[in-house]
């Protein structure tokens, strides 16, 4: 099963908008008027919808059209136009006749791009019925398709320029450095300038090289019997003289274990360990090693550090996950007040039996350690490790949970052309879906390792021990970490039924200081960040996965039947929503939150706001975007909670939206068993009989750990377009929604329990020129906003005390 492509196939400018107000397109939009402030709901009024966002729409398709097809051009170049508009007198010159632009639609780009993904180069035929259906000049047809080719060999021209510029100046710096050891050789044996003599220079490179990779099989049989378990014999020194004939290595190897693939096929020893480290792997050719690769984007507090201790640290990570997933009691215990069946580290157990590899716990950290079993529906662990070793399919797979991920450095791609002994150097920003908990940004190091056939691990695991070990300006780098992984990961053993048996433990030490009083309890428990939630989330993932997958393309409770890539491009639009929704909550490191003065409404709100500029975003409205979110606590279970708020039908108690009516089901895509995992397209009735009805787009999604309910309204031909298998790039939306946690066991006779913590976010078009500033009152409405929809959620569950 692969998780990287299932998805990948196939304004006005002084009243505040809804998210979803007219971004290209007409669509509908809210309009909250600062002159209508004192209507109803608290000054939540005003008219609902703008009329003039249609201008918009044809500005934004027009200069998307001039930027991406080349039929402008081509048609002037080729002459291609109306030649009665454009007649001159017979007795002008034809030079100086002007031609006039033909502008492609959206419709006649689409399907020009979607010919030429299938056929660069269409034949005659082709082109005449391409030409004939989009009502084009055959000409227009071929000029765009030579266009679209030279345009893509250009990109591709560049690219490998740019590589071939990265290679030479590699090449450069190893021959600088080769020059620089000539110039001062030393004598290996007493350290003094040595005599050369009549030596070539042939063999002074030879001689170099191998007194290096002499080193380097040295630190490589001491990880290797380290990580086997059994000493590794060296191979003898007349072995591993060079002779005169043999072709020079090709470049220095940044990793011990990967980097001696020339002389493991030398000798069988080295061979059968390099056989036995991979699990077993081997070609006709001997075991492949890997080598290391740089991405270029590593922190430079940690060139100094040499890439074994990387390994050696990987390892020993490696060791303690393994333990830890497998030992039983006394190193976990049952019993968590409130949550009887959930396993805790007995932290007194693991201090005496942990090796520590990353130092003791810092002073003001506190701890949170949690371990969780399940099966998922998967093919096998291989695909799981493959999702978890690329960072982009690792952060789609948990988007509610990670902001942002980044692969600093790979070590290594691991061994005889698998994942084992694979090593990355990443960077995480995870986060839990309210303004009230900050982000946690770790920096850390991937491993993974094949224990059995059919069984792996991959463990994470923070370097700021190895930070601290180096100067003090690295040190001082370091320190600004507030969060660090103890060995975390997770151990797959594959089942004969079709599932992948997963047990996910997670251990951090991290500074609750600047985390609200209301999280600190879900936090320690390990509710937020937890092996609970990531298990969840991961089976929730997978099974939406096989379901959509299946051969089922029609479920009997759908409203309106959708074809696969009808499906497939409104999936894409539900995750695209969901992303924005969730980096409008949480503060990443590209988009910091301000905390509102004096923002707090009257019934005790922390609304947090933050500003962001839209130039040419695609899908995303021009203009000045506000968004704002705030976290509550409300005495309601949380499924209670986020069944209220999924409702079309009770939409109207909280939603303005709504027009104070309940909301029709116009399609639905299932993406689990249980009815709350699911993307639906809603239909609200329209106020007034000059005013169309409103679409709104809306993706809800359940498990053990959480829920989401996130909604954005969208335009009424743009959903067609998508419902039909279009492109869903170009449609503007601006979500809005709610995040629902537990609220965590009982820690104190202060925390209030039995309740869930809720978090509710909009993102608003403030103006729709980019240069325009945020204003008092803009910020003034939203909070507004925000306080009114808490209140009425309230109120609809008899729940607004003073408690609340």
């Amino acid at each position: 099963m692969s998780f990287g492509g299932l998805f990948d196939g196939g304004g006005g400018g002084g009243g505040m908008q809804f998210p979803y107000a007219g971004a290209f397109s007409s669509s509908p939009a809210l309009s909250l008027g600062l002159d209508n402030a004192g209507g109803r709901d608290g000054g939540i009024g005003g008219r609902m919808f703008a009329d003039g966002a249609g201008g918009a729409m044809a500005r934004d398709a027009e200069a998307q059209n001039d930027s991406r097809s080349g039929s402008d051009h081509l048609d002037a170049i080729s002459g291609v136009g109306d030649d009665d508009d454009d007649a001159e007198p017979s007795g002008s010159n034809p030079r100086k006749r002007k031609k006039r632009y033909h502008r492609h639609t959206p419709q006649q780009i689409q399907e020009l791009e979607a010919l030429f993904k299938e056929c660069p180069h269409p034949d005659e035929k082709q082109r005449a019925e391409l030409s004939k259906r989009l009502s084009l000049d055959a000409r227009q047809v071929k000029f765009w398709f030579q266009n679209r080719r030279t345009q893509m060999k250009t990109q591709l021209e560049r690219h490998e320029n740019a590589l071939l510029k990265q290679e030479n100046e590699k090449l450069r710096t190893e021959n600088l450095t080769i020059r620089e050891a000539m110039r001062t050789p030393m004598c290996g044996g007493c350290g003094s300038p040595a005599m050369l003599g009549e030596v070539s220079l042939e063999e002074q490179h030879l001689r170099i090289e191998n007194a290096r990779l002499k080193d380097e099989l040295n630190r490589v049989c001491t990880l290797a019997t380290k990580f086997l378990g059994k000493p590794v014999s060296l191979l003898s020194p007349l072995q591993l003289q060079p002779h005169l004939s043999m072709p020079l290595p090709n470049s220095s190897l940044e990793l011990a274990v990967g980097g001696i693939g020339g002389i493991g096929s030398m000798q069988p020893s080295m061979h059968g360990m390099m056989s036995e480290y991979a699990g077993g792997a081997s070609s006709s050719m001997g075991t492949v090693i890997t080598p290391a690769r740089a991405t270029g984007s590593a922190l430079a507090s940690m060139v100094d550090i040499d890439r074994s201790v990387f390994l050696e640290l990987a390892i020993s990570a490696m060791d303690e996950l393994v333990k830890m997933a497998q030992t039983d009691d006394p190193l976990w215990v049952t019993g968590l007040p409130g949550f009887p069946d959930k396993e805790s580290l007995n932290f007194e157990e693991y201090l005496h039996s942990s090796q520590h590899c990353i130092g003791m716990k810092p002073a003001g950290f506190v701890s949170e350690a949690s371990r969780e079993s399940g099966l998922v529906i998967i093919d096998n662990s291989v695909a799981l490790v493959e999702t978890l070793i690329d960072e982009r399919r690792w952060s789609d797979m948990f988007s509610c949970m990670i902001a942002k991920a980044t692969i600093l450095e790979e070590v290594s791609n691991g061994i005889g052309g698998s994942r084992n002994g694979a090593l990355l150097l990443m960077k995480a920003e995870l986060q839990v879906l309210s303004p009230l908990v900050p982000i946690r940004e770790v920096i850390f190091l991937r491993f993974c390792k094949q224990l059995a056939e059919g069984a792996w691990a991959v463990v994470d695991v923070s370097i700021d021990g190895l930070l601290s070990n180096q100067n003090s300006a690295t040190t001082s780098a370091g320190a600004n970490l507030k969060c660090r992984r103890l060995p975390s990961g997770c151990v797959m053993q594959d089942t004969p039924n079709g599932y992948c048996k997963v047990t996910w433990v997670e251990h951090t030490e991290y500074d609750e200081a600047s985390v609200h009083q209301f999280y600190r309890p879900l936090l320690r428990s390990g509710l937020a960040f937890g092996a609970s939630r990531w298990l969840a989330t991961l089976q929730r993932q997978c099974e939406c996965l096989a379901i959509l997958m299946s051969s089922a393309t029609v479920s009997p409770n759908e409203p309106t039947a959708i074809s696969q890539e009808g499906k497939r491009s409104m999936l894409k639009l539900a995750r695209r929503m969901t992303e924005n929704f969730c980096a409008g909550v949480s503060a990443s490191s590209a988009r910091e939150w301000s905390k509102l003065d004096g923002a707090t409404g009257s019934i005790g709100e922390d609304v947090r706001v933050m500003a962001r500029k839209s130039v040419s975003e695609p899908g995303e409205p021009p203009g000045v975007v506000l968004s704002a979110a705030t976290s509550v606590w409300v005495p309601i279970a949380p499924e209670k909670l986020f069944d209220f708020l999924r409702d079309e039908q009770l939409r109207a108690e909280w939603d303005i939206l709504s027009n104070g009516g309940p909301m029709q089901e116009m399609a639905r895509i299932a993406k689990g068993h249980q009815n709350g995992n699911s993307v639906s397209l809603l239909r609200a009735s329209a106020m007034s009989a000059n005013q169309s009805s409103m679409l709104i787009l809306q993706e809800t999604c359940t498990d053990a750990s959480g829920s989401i309910v996130v909604y954005a309204p969208v335009d009424i031909p743009a959903m067609q377009l998508v419902m039909n298998g279009g492109d869903s790039t170009y449609v503007a939306l601006l979500p809005s929604g709610f995040a629902i946690l537990p609220d965590g066991p009982s820690i104190g006779s202060e925390h209030k329990t039995g309740g869930s913590l809720l978090t509710v976010a909009f993102q608003i078009l403030v103006n729709s020129q980019p240069t325009a500033k945020l204003t008092v009152e803009s910020v003034e409405t939203v909070n507004n906003l925000i306080s009114c929809t808490i209140k009425k959620i309230k109120t609809a569950l008899q729940c607004a005390t003073p408690e609340c």
